[in-house]
């Protein structure tokens, strides 16, 4: 049955704001959606073009807390709950809801329990391993 589950699990659609700065969002509520094994989070942002605030599913990561302001963009810090790209995290760095192709919002390792790590960045700072 469909009809009790929550929506679709997004990361946020990458913007002018999140290319060269970033943008603070707060966790409003950690959900349980049936048929699904990860909790949600519902993360609320402030809508940069329009006067209004927009509503964000995320997984939700281990460690991450109602109340809690987390960070979206290439100028965010490396911390639990953040996103930022891959380019800027270091080797070693866990992750989880990561984009597979640029812009398609996050489809790796979104299930309970999976991660991925950052093995490796090529010199010229195109390629990521993962």
């Amino acid at each position: 049955k469909t009809r009790l589950r929550k929506g679709a699990v997004k990361l946020r659609a990458v913007d002018y704001a999140e290319r060269h700065g970033f943008m603070k969002g707060l966790v409003k509520n950690i959900i349980h959606d049936p048929g699904r094994g990860a909790p949600m989070c519902e993360v609320v942002f402030h809508d940069p073009y329009r006067y209004k605030l927009t509503k964000e599913k995320w997984v939700a990561v281990e460690g991450l807390h109602t109340g809690q302001f987390v960070y979206c963009g290439s100028k965010a810090q490396l911390s639990v709950g953040n996103c930022l790209p891959l380019g800027k995290m270091p080797e070693g760095t866990v992750m989880s809801m990561c984009e597979d192709k640029a812009a398609d919002r996050g489809r790796l390792a979104r299930a309970s329990g999976c991660s991925c790590m950052v093995v490796g960045h090529s010199d010229d700072g195109k390629k990521t391993r993962i």
